[in-house]
């Protein structure tokens, strides 16, 4: 046990219930600050805590609230994260045990395991995973935007082009008049289409006139085409935001809308969005048949993984409710603070 506890990679303290350092392995002293050190090895009570920042709970990544020294049940610790500002690499995540070796003479003992590497190795798959869905969605957008081009925009365009060499041939004021028409049209419907997608890759209104009502011109557009009505109710008028803010609480309500047009079987969308304590807020919201969160998500599932995705790249919070039956609610909250620009 002594050699355990003199030759351990892992940091290990002693205390006894009032959060005095009892004992410290040679892992450990290497770690902690030379003051912190000191007071430890004096005996003073809770010394760690000048070290500690927190450990993680349910709720908070760094919180001290029933912290593990003076818990009145250690064993809710046997396993859990904890953050210490080391000696010279900063502060470091580590997992750590805190349970009780000596019931009669109330011993604790403190492990630590330093996280570092395996947290790396976490994010490298993490952004490694990420980028596979990024690559896998755009290549999926790329794949509807060419369909569109070859069914829509190049079809329009050949018949257009059919249209003015069949003019070649015709000899009749009337017909010529009439292909022309006909023509017309057809070159009517290709702006139509060239509009529909420029809109759906960035709209100008976006850029040009802020959020509310780029808004009120994609739901117009949502109204027109799948016959879906929105219920849109807005306090924020002609306020500006960062342009990175405004693309994302767009996107958000754009796929959120979408996503409302494929599943929901609803004929009606609610739409909220409005400022409160420096923080815009966007609710969309429907009565629909709702889906079980637990289950695979219908389709990709990139979507809703696109939508967290950029509320975290705002720091912002994004959340989904639904359940069968109860219909499905998207709420993004994005911080604005001073990042609003004049209208």
């Amino acid at each position: 046990m002594m050699k355990l506890f003199e030759n351990s990679t892992e940091a290990i303290f002693f205390f006894d219930p009032k959060g005095t350092a009892i004992a410290i392995n040679p892992a450990a002293e290497k770690i902690v600050d030379p003051e912190v050190l000191t007071q430890l090895l004096q005996g003073a009570k809770r010394a760690l805590c000048q070290s500690c920042r927190g450990y993680t709970s349910d709720t908070n990544l760094h919180t001290c609230i029933n912290c593990y020294l003076s818990s009145s049940q250690p064993d809710d610790f046997s396993s859990f994260q904890v953050y210490l500002e080391t000696r010279d690499a900063g502060v470091i995540p580590y997992t750590a045990t805190f349970h009780t070796i000596d019931a009669e003479n109330d011993v604790r003992v403190f492990m630590l395991r330093n996280m570092t590497k395996q947290f790396k190795t976490q994010e490298r798959l993490s952004q490694n995973t990420m980028m596979k869905h990024v690559i896998e969605a755009q290549e999926n957008e790329r794949k509807r935007i060419s369909r569109e081009l070859h069914d829509g925009v190049a079809q329009e365009l050949l018949s257009a082009l059919v249209d003015i060499r069949v003019t070649k041939y015709m000899s009749s004021k009337e017909e010529i008049l009439n292909k022309i028409k006909q023509t017309e049209a057809t070159m009517t419907r290709l702006l139509d289409d060239i509009r529909n997608l420029s809109v759906e890759l960035r709209p100008a209104a976006l850029d040009d006139l802020g959020l509310e009502a780029a808004f009120r011109s994609h739901f117009k557009r949502i109204q027109q085409s799948y016959g879906l009505l929105v219920d849109f109710k807005s306090d924020i008028s002609k306020k500006r935001y960062g342009s990175e803010i405004e693309t994302v609480i767009y996107r958000v309500c754009q796929e959120a809308m979408l996503n409302a047009i494929k599943y929901a079987q609803v004929e009606v969308v609610k739409v909220f969005l409005f400022e409160k304590g420096n923080t815009l807020h966007l609710i969309v919201q429907d009565e629909g048949i709702g889906f079980n969160l637990l289950d695979k998500p219908i389709g990709t599932g990139l979507g809703l993984f696109g939508m967290s995705e950029r509320s975290e790249i705002m720091n912002g919070d994004f959340e989904v409710s639904s359940g069968i039956g109860k219909g499905t609610t998207v709420r993004l909250n994005v911080p604005v603070g001073d990042l609003r620009k004049e209208g």
